[in-house]
């Protein structure tokens, strides 16, 4: 892999690590933490006469150093050490109470989204007597990142106050021969227990590009791993039991997916950039603990940022913060004065959108092709 996009993951990760442990969500976040960790010292590790391995790997303390200041957290049980507990008790380690506190009217726009969502999760929970041929029970979310797909499905979980199961990779993947496959059975086990006592249950598989893409060539635990998860995905379908157990899936490369774990995900959802509407209320959500000037018109701002994602517009209002904070150090001031609107402006010039028309032209593409909501 290259370098640019080692780091690019990095800086991904690293990010919304630090988004999820302002939200409280401390298990998602150290799994985030980790995850940024292990780039940055691969990179230190392929790559040590680059004039940042010093700074990556600084980087990489800090990150693993938060990581320990969870206190109910350790860089072991952000896995599934299913060999020392066993199967049956490994739910205090896989069940995440610390999910982000997202509530639905946070979401931004995505109303095609939320309402297939709705259909397949929330109105058979309140409602199953309405559903004898069942619900879909496997959920993808596809789109560019930053469009907040992680959010959306945190966003559905606190809807109907179900257990929430955050999973990717690196927490399932083992370099232990036979320990990948248990981990997703042991995963599944916990979670079918808990959902047949009445209370939904969500599998959120995050990147699941990286657990079930196309590969040219698989090592034999990749293979197991994937196996097991297709047989759990399809024993989420025993017509003889309507517990509400739901596969979450969310990737930024769709067309990476296998042909057969497309099929098993019943509703394949776009998550697109926002469009105008969408933007205006996230510049509003991101922007109502700033101080701002009175010239500052959020329509306008909108209007700016075409193309931009979720995460581009939550990065210009941070930088017009910090731009009004460094005038404060530089000059010695008391307090930081209005952000405005020739501050917004002059962050926007300099701040491109992080995701180009040409690959949003690919999302458009595989929606039309797999479209299922």
């Amino acid at each position: 892999m290259a370098y640019e996009e080692l780091i690019k993951m990095a800086e991904k990760n690293a990010l919304d690590a630090i988004n999820l442990d302002r939200q409280g969500a401390a298990r998602l976040a150290a799994v985030k933490y980790h995850r940024a960790a292990e780039i940055l010292l691969t990179v230190c590790s392929l790559y040590p006469q680059s004039p940042q391995a010093r700074v990556y790997a600084e980087k990489a303390e800090e990150y693993l150093k938060r990581v320990k200041e969870f206190q109910s957290l350790s860089l072991e049980t952000t896995g599934f050490d299913v060999k020392s507990t066993g199967r049956g008790q490994t739910s205090n380690l896989l069940e995440d109470k610390d999910r982000p506190n997202v509530k639905w009217d946070d979401i931004a726009d995505l109303e095609e989204a939320k309402r297939a969502i709705m259909e397949a999760i929330v109105y058979p929970v309140k409602r199953p007597d309405l559903f004898p041929l069942g619900w879909p029970r496997g959920i993808l979310f596809f789109g560019p990142p930053g469009c907040g797909k992680t959010m959306l499905a945190a966003a559905v979980a606190n809807e109907i106050d179900a257990n929430f199961f955050y999973v990717d990779s690196t927490t399932i993947m083992s370099k232990w021969l036979g320990e990948s496959e248990k981990n997703v059975a042991a995963l599944f086990d916990n979670a079918r227990q808990l959902s047949l006592k009445g209370k939904p249950t969500i599998i959120f598989i995050d990147e699941i590009d990286s657990l079930v893409g196309i590969r040219d060539h698989e090592v034999g635990g990749e293979v197991r791993a994937r196996n097991q998860l297709l047989k759990e995905m399809d024993g989420l379908y025993d017509k003889n039991k309507n517990f509400y157990l739901y596969v979450v899936g969310a990737t930024n490369k769709p067309w990476s997916l296998d042909d057969p774990f497309i099929r098993r995900f019943q509703k394949r959802i776009y998550i697109p950039p926002p469009g105008y509407e969408a933007r205006v209320e996230l510049f509003k959500l991101y922007c109502k603990r700033l101080k701002l000037d009175e010239n500052v018109n959020f329509n306008e701002l909108a209007k700016l940022t075409e193309g931009y994602t979720g995460s581009d517009i939550r990065d210009v209002v941070q930088e017009a913060q910090i731009r009004v904070v460094r005038e404060v150090f530089e000059k010695n001031e008391n307090e930081a004065r209005a952000i405005t609107m020739d501050d917004f402006i002059e962050i926007i010039k300099n701040r491109m959108p992080s995701v180009s028309e040409d690959m949003v032209h690919l999302y458009e593409k595989w929606w039309k092709k797999f479209k299922a909501v």
